[in-house]
């Protein structure tokens, strides 16, 4: 049995699993906490505003769907968290109330990503075994942060930015947009994964995520580790 491969396996995969759950519990704690200030103690009482990941990870959308994706070495790792209960009827004001407790998880992915930039820094004081493995951490702090936050700015229920939108727009606007919801999932599963599988089959080189997730995220990813990292 070779050991070194083994450590060096679990260390490979430490430096993916442990950014991605501090990711996912900050993204859904965000939440809680924003609809908590804004008048909906719902997600307080259910003891979801917590940094405890295992309040927040969902068996088949943080574990089996990522680890699917990642085995069939897909271009697109979608997963999801237990969604955190908000009543939106509670906050002070409804609409933008719903607009500011969608806009809380992806806006602390990015302050994360900031703060995982700013960490690189201090590389050069960390003792020597353990730099490659801290740096590994939080290179994909950064990049895991920074997709989280543009796929869920997508403006399409019942992602974050479907729901800013819904809170945004006038009424009769907010409520066309809401009625797309139950269908929201269905949708982004098309748009990323079977219109590029199809159009791949017509050999048509067409891939929606190309141009909704991966080009906004190397964009954004280049002007944060532009600015913040060493």
């Amino acid at each position: 049995m070779n050991y070194d491969s083994i450590a060096e396996a679990i260390q490979n995969i430490t430096t993916w699993i442990l950014p991605l759950l501090f990711a996912i519990t900050m993204h859904e704690a965000a939440h809680g906490f924003a609809a908590a200030r804004l008048g909906d103690d719902t997600a307080l009482r259910l003891g979801r505003v917590t940094l405890n990941p295992f309040k927040h990870i969902d068996p088949v959308g943080t574990v089996l769907i990522p680890g699917l994706l990642l085995l069939f070495r897909s271009p697109f790792i979608l997963g999801w968290a237990k969604p955190v209960p908000v009543n939106f009827a509670r906050l002070r004001r409804p609409k933008i109330g719903m607009a500011l407790v969608a806009a809380a998880g992806p806006g602390v992915n990015i302050v994360f990503a900031i703060i995982s930039s700013l960490a690189l820094w201090l590389i050069p004081y960390v003792p020597d075994l353990a730099q490659l493995w801290l740096t590994s951490n939080l290179q994909n702090a950064i990049s895991i942060n920074i997709f989280l936050a543009v796929f869920n700015l997508l403006p399409l229920p019942p992602l974050d930015g479907g729901r800013i939108l819904v809170g945004l727009l006038p009424r009769d606007l907010s409520n066309r947009l809401a009625q797309v919801e139950p269908y929201g999932f269905f949708i982004i599963i098309g748009l990323l994964f079977l219109i590029p599988m199809l159009t791949g089959l017509l050999s048509i080189n067409f891939d929606p995520g190309y141009y909704l997730i991966r080009i906004p995220t190397n964009f954004v990813l280049s002007a944060i580790v532009g600015v913040f990292a060493p």
